[in-house]
């Protein structure tokens, strides 16, 4: 397979994954990519500056690259320079070196992601490389971070993570089918590791986590391929999240004058399986409803499976504590026949269990979002992609997406495909439609948060009390999300102006709207944005 072509340089695109995956084999893994199994991330000093020769190096072959004739290679030239570009910016600005939680996301996942099912058996010899190399990588991370001030929810997340990871290392593990002993002493010195970067990371100094608005446009401009300012974004988000709220009270009286919208959504968690066993069953009816509702709408995944199973007891205890997805993207280079849905299993409290998995939930979140024709459709469909990176961009890894310029596609198509099946009669009942108003309420919120707490004009107080107060997110989840929002600039806003993006491109359509989801899907994962300028192209679209 070739990478640029018409004229351009045919071996481009191998050697921007060869440089990127050099300085990220944990994601190298998750794409299916396997000959970095058996490394960690480079982290030691000096490691900047090899980052950045290649870079430029990169970026001096693109500087003469003309305009290729073809969608999929004009696709890959956007991806690369849009990657080259907030990687330079990353290296300047906002380094990983100087977040604790990006070791112990790496350290966890390092293991990990070998560890879940794969198309493939696991790699012993690579699991126990990558245990024995952790120490060291710890080491190189703490020798960057020691005396420097460090944003404390980046801390806390850190040490909260390698707590897990240790307790992990020195026990559940062994629960693995795969579990060999010639892990068990590089485990248990990896686990003694983590524990001593976690008690290290105590005293470190605090300091503000925002990004600067410069570098939050950089975001939004080169990577979402957004021609909106952060300032402009805000203002509709603001309008949108206003407007929304009105919108609650109104279809909340029009079904119920006596609840309150909050009363209403709240009820529908009294409407859930008999017993936890019960659950994985529904998470599978739910996604059987959901393939046939959306006849006429979209074109399922039908030829790759997706199996509904309650989380392996290896993984049980540390997912709490972890970026540990119920459902991860295929690795997109060896995706095998299917892939597996975690149920999170039930814990001490049977009833607040099964509250939790109600079926509104359920429904609208596990068997339409991630599963059926959100997620679970689009990563099929990206793997067609006539842009090889596209294919990849949208991996899920140690704490995010592979190419964060995948994320108005990825995220921006699954909240879109929970609202799409309100054009299925029946599919939604009244309640759960409100359901879906408050998801989209948040989305916006998120907006607000990740723009006002970068540019800042919000402080973390005052993003944690408008998530609490005003957006109406629980409580117990408040710091986690702001702690998110700090560390990752540029993500939560790409969910609901993903959204935003392809219903006005939706409504530029020129043919069925089914044609019109499976085309956008067909481009992979790329900003919507740039779908759109190929659509344009292609003559598919007005304006």
């Amino acid at each position: 397979m070739t990478g640029v072509t018409g004229g351009s340089d045919p071996g481009l695109v191998d050697a921007f994954l060869a440089h990127h995956l050099a300085f990220r084999p944990v994601d190298a893994t998750f794409m299916g990519i396997g000959d970095h199994d058996d490394r960690l991330p480079p982290a030691a000093v000096g490691t900047e500056a090899e980052e950045r020769a290649g870079l430029d190096a990169l970026q001096d072959r693109l500087a003469a690259q003309p305009e290729p004739s073809s969608p999929g290679d004009r696709l890959d030239l956007r991806l690369m320079r849009s990657e080259i570009a907030i990687a330079r910016a990353d290296l300047e600005q906002r380094p990983r070196f100087l977040n604790p939680a990006w070791y112990t996301g790496e350290a966890a996942f390092a293991v990990i992601g070998l560890l879940l099912p794969q198309s493939q058996p696991t790699r012993s010899a690579a699991v126990a490389a990558r245990l024995a190399a952790l120490p060291d990588f710890l080491a190189d991370g703490w020798a960057r971070l020691s005396g420097a001030a460090t944003p404390r929810g980046w801390v806390e997340r850190a040490r909260r993570e390698a707590t897990a990871v240790a307790g992990f290392l020195r026990g559940d593990i062994r629960l693995h089918p795969d579990w060999s002993e010639g892990w068990a002493a590089p485990a248990g010195v990896a686990a003694r590791a983590l524990e001593e970067f976690s008690a290290a990371l105590m005293d470190l100094p605090d300091r503000d986590p925002a990004c600067g608005e410069a570098y939050l446009a950089l975001l939004m401009r080169e990577v979402h391929g957004l021609a909106l300012s952060p300032a402009e974004a805000a203002r509709r988000a603001q309008d949108a999240f206003d407007r929304m709220g009105a919108e609650l009270e109104e279809m909340a009286a029009r079904i119920d004058p006596a609840r309150s919208w909050q009363q209403q959504v709240e009820a529908l968690s009294a409407i859930h399986p008999a017993a936890p066993e019960d659950v994985p069953g529904r998470y599978r009816h739910w996604h059987d409803a959901a393939v046939r509702a959306a006849e006429g709408l979209v074109t399922p995944a039908a030829g790759y499976g997706l199996s509904y199973r309650p989380m392996a007891p290896a993984f049980s205890a540390v997912a709490r504590d972890l970026y540990f997805l119920f459902y991860r993207s295929p690795p997109a280079a060896r995706p095998g026949d299917g892939s597996v849905y975690w149920v999170t299993p039930p814990g001490g409290d049977p009833a607040a269990y099964l509250r939790g998995q109600n079926d509104a939930l359920v429904k609208a979140v596990h068997a339409v979002h991630h599963g059926s024709i959100g997620h679970h459709t689009q990563n099929a469909r990206a793997r067609q992609a006539a842009s090889r990176l596209a294919r990849l961009g949208g991996t899920d890894c140690a704490a995010g997406i592979a190419f964060l310029s995948a994320g108005t596609m990825v995220e921006g198509w699954a909240c879109y495909a929970e609202d799409l099946l309100l054009e299925a009669p029946g599919f939604y009942t009244p309640g759960e439609v409100l359901l879906l108003k408050q998801f989209e309420r948040r989305n916006a919120a998120s907006v607000l948060v990740d723009i006002r707490l970068h540019t800042g004009e919000w402080t973390l107080e005052q993003a944690k009390r408008f998530y609490r107060d005003e957006a109406g997110f629980a409580a117990a989840r408040v710091d986690g999300e702001v702690t998110r929002n700090s560390i990752f600039p540029g993500t939560r806003l790409m969910y609901w102006l993903g959204v935003e993006a392809i219903k006005d491109l939706r409504s530029r359509w020129r043919g069925s709207v089914q044609a019109f989801h499976d085309t956008l899907l067909g481009h992979g994962h790329v900003p919507v944005a740039w779908a759109e300028d190929e659509m344009r192209r292609a003559g598919q679209i007005a304006g």
